[in-house]
């Protein structure tokens, strides 16, 4: 399925089930990261959170995803002091429906992993752009202003 053809979904996140329909109303950021507590990920983590006031003018919300467990995200949350939710996707569901799932190199060797990819459906539900392959420095300044924009 095609980012475009995507209209709703639930999964489990830090603050209970999370249900893209039930946002609407609000812009939605999902930013799909590989994996908490390393640098990339944490980077990127820290500046979806000092832009999060920001997001929440320009009527949007920000979800993180990735496959770590319900625990993980908890304490990674803590630790960054994120003002958002983050979803577990530890079957890969949300992974698979958005295709970030990708074969990288990682010391020589091929590994699959989660491909950092940014997601943003409209107020009204509609996907509306998305990011993909993206590098975490400066990436959710970039987002910023596209929401901005909707």
């Amino acid at each position: 399925m095609a980012f475009h053809d995507i209209k709703d979904f639930e999964a489990d996140s830090t603050g209970g089930p999370f249900r893209l329909s039930a946002q609407r109303g609000k812009a939605v950021v999902l930013y799909f990261y590989p994996k908490d507590n390393t640098p990339g990920c944490t980077t990127e983590g820290m500046e979806f959170r000092d832009l999060a006031a920001e997001f929440s003018q320009a009527g949007a919300i920000v979800v993180g995803i990735s496959r770590d467990s319900l625990k993980s995200h908890a304490n990674f949350k803590t630790k960054l002091g994120l003002p958002f939710e983050l979803i577990s996707d530890p079957e890969e569901k949300l992974c698979e429906l958005f295709d970030v799932m990708k074969l990288k190199n990682m010391y020589g060797k091929q590994v699959r992993g989660v491909e950092r990819s940014t997601f943003v459906f409209d107020k009204s539900g509609k996907p509306a752009r998305e990011w993909r392959a993206v590098k975490a420095p400066g990436h959710a300044a970039e987002v910023l202003s596209f929401v901005q924009s909707l």
